[in-house]
């Protein structure tokens, strides 16, 4: 799912890499989306059956928010993408 994940982003125009040189944002929302299973223990399955869930405890206001606001929001950031893939899925 991961590499369907960064196929979808990259599809949808986000960048591959940095002006740096460095990986961007289609493979840096993956890896961030790889912490949050980490966090919740959970499998990128069983992720995607609860985003709706994990999204309102990341976003403003949610119980874990702190860390959806994680660099620079690239966390929740990510989690939004996400679910967005799966609708689309």
């Amino acid at each position: 799912m991961k590499q369907q994940f960064e196929e979808y982003l990259m599809k949808r125009g986000y960048a591959i890499t940095a002006p740096s040189g460095k990986p961007s944002t289609a493979y840096d929302y993956p890896r961030r989306i790889e912490k949050v299973c980490k966090w919740e223990n959970t499998t990128w399955a069983d992720l995607a059956t609860n985003i709706d869930a994990i999204l309102v405890e990341y976003d403003i206001g949610g119980s874990k928010e702190k860390l959806g606001n994680k660099s620079n929001k690239a966390v929740i950031n990510a989690l939004k993408r996400f679910s967005e893939f799966l609708k689309e899925r």
